[in-house]
């Protein structure tokens, strides 16, 4: 059997003693033509994994910058079968690993084979639906076995033991660790418990683990990957699309993603 992009990467990295950079972008903010722009200029800039967030009209655990871009998204007209689109283009010119990040309610629509069937072929390496607990997965995780995506769940600070054994039994790729309660969003620091928090997730998972909500700076990032296998910057990165446009956004986002990744390596 192959080993999956993901694991690939996450393996390379190992090797190189360096942990992974996630960058998040919605897909088609502000259209998917730049969408697929951006995903080759992150990898340039020191990206390991995408994670692509499909716009949804009510995305509860985002905070404004988020639901934001997802506005602008769903207005220039995004949809899921013209996300799938993108990836298969990158393809042709890419293989970093790509995850779709969102919310149940337009993978239900689009039906769960037939979307794992689609996102599969169109290059796609794993899901995260963030209203969608371990427990009540199944119907979708099977599909996602059959056509070789991960299925990756959320980790919180107020996880139990049964949530925790939930994730390491039914995820795979990766687990995504939420730092801090509440929506998405810039933090000013790091949570003062996060380093036994990880610590706790790590014992009990064989996953990697990523750390994600609030990181938005070099030093953040730094400090987090002491522990974690790798950090998830979101916020940061779409404020930049809501601020620039064009060769500007271009410059920004390169020295922000090389920044972030320097502190990692």
């Amino acid at each position: 059997m192959t080993m999956s992009r993901l694991a690939a990467r996450f393996s390379s990295l190992q090797k190189k003693q360096s942990k992974a950079l996630v960058t998040f972008i919605t897909a088609g903010d502000p259209d998917l033509a730049t969408t697929e722009t951006m995903i080759y200029l992150l990898e340039k800039a020191g990206a390991d994994i995408i994670e692509l967030g499909v716009p949804f009209s009510d995305p509860m655990a985002d905070g404004p910058t988020i639901q934001l871009s997802s506005e602008r998204a769903l207005a220039s007209g995004t949809t899921l079968p013209g996300i799938l689109e993108v990836v298969s283009k990158v393809r042709a010119r890419s293989q970093i690993p790509i995850i779709l990040m969102g919310y149940l309610n337009p993978v239900h629509a689009y039906g769960y084979e037939r979307f794992c069937r689609d996102a599969s072929e169109s290059g796609v390496d794993g899901i995260l639906l963030v209203d969608m607990p371990p427990e009540e997965s199944p119907e979708l995780t099977v599909f996602a076995r059959r056509y070789g995506l991960d299925v990756i769940f959320l980790l919180t600070p107020t996880s139990d033991s049964a949530r925790i054994s939930a994730v390491n039994r039914l995820g795979s790729g990766f687990v995504y660790y939420v730092t801090v309660t509440g929506v998405t969003g810039v933090r000013t620091s790091v949570s003062a418990t996060l380093a036994e928090e990880l610590i706790r997730v790590k014992r009990s998972v064989q996953l990697p683990v990523m750390a994600g909500f609030g990181i938005s700076t070099a030093a953040q990032a730094a400090e987090v990957s002491q522990i974690a296998d790798g950090v998830v910057v979101g916020s940061a990165i779409v404020k930049l699309f809501e601020r620039y446009s064009g060769e500007e956004l271009k410059e920004q986002l390169r020295q922000y993603v090389s920044l972030l990744k320097n502190a990692l390596s």
